[in-house]
């Protein structure tokens, strides 16, 4: 919106309503906080996100159904965290493949079989990271997908395990 300064032309009640709006100290700041909030929304993108609790069509796992899982030759397990999330700690044998870079081109180079058993992890229950990257994996045409929904944290919790950079 246009303000037009009060002048020897201008309607001095019309200039007198858009000075009150935009002066109005409450409007003002309530507009500061929507920029702000609107400019952050990318980098807090699943700050309130639902995370599911099961995903049709992939499997929920625990951390012990993982360690099994682990026992078989062919399972890939994919942290789907952040690269700064995955030196602060992994579990051995994990890929780093975060949810952002997650797209069928770079499952296939993680796991060129699609009937490959594939099993995504982040961070825990309020990390939709793996749920978002499972998801991808599904409409690959990957057939075998689980979730640890538990992550890291449920991992850690167990005092299973793991390997930090």
């Amino acid at each position: 919106m246009i303000t037009k300064v009060p002048g020897e032309n201008s309607n001095p009640e019309r200039d007198m309503s858009s000075r009150q709006y935009w002066c109005d100290k409450g409007k003002k700041a309530r507009f500061a906080a929507l920029c702000f909030s609107l400019a952050l929304s990318p980098l807090m993108s699943h700050a309130d996100e639902t995370i599911p609790s099961i995903i049709p069509g992939i499997v929920t796992v625990d951390a012990e159904k993982l360690i099994e899982l682990a026992g078989g030759d062919d399972l890939v397990i994919v942290d789907s965290r952040l690269p700064v999330d995955h030196r602060r700690g992994y579990i051995e044998g994990s890929i780093s493949l975060p949810d952002t870079a997650t797209d069928c081109d770079s499952l296939a180079a993680a796991a060129p079989r699609r009937a490959s058993p594939i099993l995504f992890y982040c961070n825990g229950p309020k990390c939709p990271r793996s749920a978002r990257a499972a998801s991808i994996a599904q409409a690959c045409g990957y057939r075998k997908i689980f979730w640890f929904r538990g992550g890291f944290d449920e991992w850690k919790k167990k005092k299973y395990p793991y390997i930090k950079q």
